[in-house]
């Protein structure tokens, strides 16, 4: 097991360094960058368990910031956790590029929320659950993920719940199967 380094409990929105590697305990870490013209975008999310290399992510600055309370360790990851990490990063890069190209806006929206749902949340029969108050994803964080405005955000998720797409379990958001059925037929 890698030797452990610096260690931090981080509140929503704080940075972490990005010189190291770190392996998330709890909650969840966001590496965000910005565009000539300001604009924020995500280049990855990580939660407990996942290990984050941000000399992967890009020559540009980054920051790498907690969407909610989290834990982490700093890592010196083995060649295949390298090796995993490279990939997984490829594979989340590549999903969130493609989710920018995704038309009508509704649908990218919709797309983005089956994504976070697959890679952090768990699923039965009747649908699955997309953790966003555990992940503290606010409208505007989620629209700048799938490149909307946040007015867009708050507009789609209510017509999603009223169109039954989006229910509340208890304390839990669930995509319902049906839903997710046909937003992956249409994209």
């Amino acid at each position: 097991m890698p030797e452990q380094g610096l260690q931090f409990t981080l509140d929503a929105g704080q940075l972490l360094p990005v010189h190291l590697c770190w392996r998330v305990n709890h909650g969840y870490v966001r590496a965000i960058g910005q565009t000539d013209l300001a604009e924020t975008y995500t280049l990855g999310i990580w939660g407990p368990g996942e290990i984050v290399m941000p000399q992967l992510l890009s020559l540009q600055p980054v920051e790498l910031r907690a969407l909610s309370r989290a834990t982490v360790h700093e890592w010196s990851p083995s060649p295949d956790e390298q090796q995993h990490c490279s990939r997984t990063q490829i594979k989340q890069m590549g999903m969130l590029l493609q989710l920018t190209r995704v038309r009508p806006v509704e649908t990218r929206l919709f797309n983005l929320l089956i994504w976070l749902s697959e890679r952090f949340g768990s699923g039965d029969e009747q649908g699955r659950s997309v953790p966003l108050e555990a992940m503290n994803l606010t409208h505007r964080q989620l629209a700048e993920m799938a490149s909307v405005s946040r007015v867009t955000v708050t507009k789609s998720l209510g017509q999603f719940r009223l169109q039954g797409w989006l229910l509340r379990i208890g304390d839990t958001d669930m995509l319902s199967a049906e839903a997710i059925n046909l937003f992956q037929r249409e994209s």
